[in-house]
């Protein structure tokens, strides 16, 4: 009798109900891995967002598989006109400049600042549209191309929110620069980044950067400024609803070669290390890559060479 435990079958030789799959069936006996939604509100030109990095690399290393990323664009820097800091004393781009240093005397995180003063950034948009463009086509490398605009305009003085940067850097990852570029250029990719703004309103983002991490429940934790990593494994298991376990950190040749360029700062909070081993410690872990050590600012960063 179907469904009796006590039926036996001859030809199948099971006793009870064989089920649909029949004799062979693949089984996993691992718990599904628990997940949440995390929101990273965020600018190009967010000074406390790229002083940041260091932690949210490691962050999202060691507790990537709990987590769902959107990255969001903010919208700092709509422009000038009738723009004005008054609580951080900003009125005109040149006042940028010193705030910017500061953060990056902070932070480590190095931040030249001379560009307010030269050849300053009118708006934050056009490197966020490319940044909504190029994720339309590959998410994974919308962040990288975010990545390499931070380095351009932080650490090495360049204008962002000119086209012929935009399309140097976009040709650098691999993409046609001046296609992407132009097609930020069009009235859908500023559609695009308006959602994100009507997004970010959604959470309650008031400034950069916000992470907000939310469970299946929609129920989450909102953390604003640039905060320890401490911080944010608390945020994740208070809204997982138990501990989750960090994977270890990656060797320093593997995140190099994916990251293609490291300061310091960012090695020192990776491999939990003091800023005087750096050198030692990074003489030892790339032994065999043909990398260069070279100093910006007062600081130390890592690159591979590669041919001309």
């Amino acid at each position: 009798m179907k469904n009796n435990p006590m039926a036996c079958d001859l030809t199948t030789g099971i006793c009870g109900d064989a089920g649909e799959s029949g004799v062979f069936e693949l089984v996993d006996l691992n718990a599904p891995v628990k997940k949440v939604d995390l929101y990273y509100a965020t600018d190009p030109i967010c000074s406390h967002c790229w002083a940041l990095e260091p932690v949210m690399r490691k962050f999202v290393k060691q507790y990537g598989k709990h987590l769902n990323i959107r990255t969001i664009a903010g919208g700092l820097l709509a422009g000038w006109d009738g723009f004005a800091d008054v609580k951080n004393g900003i009125g005109k781009p040149s006042d940028v400049a010193g705030h910017w240093r500061e953060v990056g005397a902070h932070s480590r995180m190095p931040i030249d600042g001379s560009v307010w003063e030269h050849d300053p950034i009118m708006s934050s948009y056009p490197p966020s549209r490319v940044f909504k463009v190029i994720g339309q086509q590959d998410e994974k490398l919308a962040a990288v191309f975010l990545r390499r605009a931070r380095e351009a305009v932080f650490a090495f003085d360049r204008n962002i929110g000119k086209d012929e940067v935009l399309i140097d850097i976009v040709n650098g990852i691999g993409l046609n620069g001046e296609g992407i570029v132009a097609k930020a250029g069009e009235p859908a990719a500023q559609d695009l980044l308006e959602q994100d703004f009507a997004l970010a309103a959604s959470l309650g983002v008031r400034g950069f950067p916000t992470i907000i991490m939310v469970n299946e429940d929609k129920k989450g934790v909102k953390i604003v400024g640039a905060q320890t990593l401490e911080h944010y494994a608390a945020a994740l298991e208070q809204v997982l609803g138990e501990k989750p376990t960090a994977e270890p950190m990656p060797a320093l040749a593997s995140l190099l070669q994916e990251e293609k360029l490291l300061f310091s700062k960012e090695i020192e909070t990776a491999y939990d290390i003091d800023r005087d081993e750096v050198q030692t410690y990074a003489e030892q872990q790339l032994a065999g890559l043909p990398y260069k050590k070279q100093e910006l600012l007062g600081e130390l960063y890592y690159t591979l060479e590669t041919a001309d």
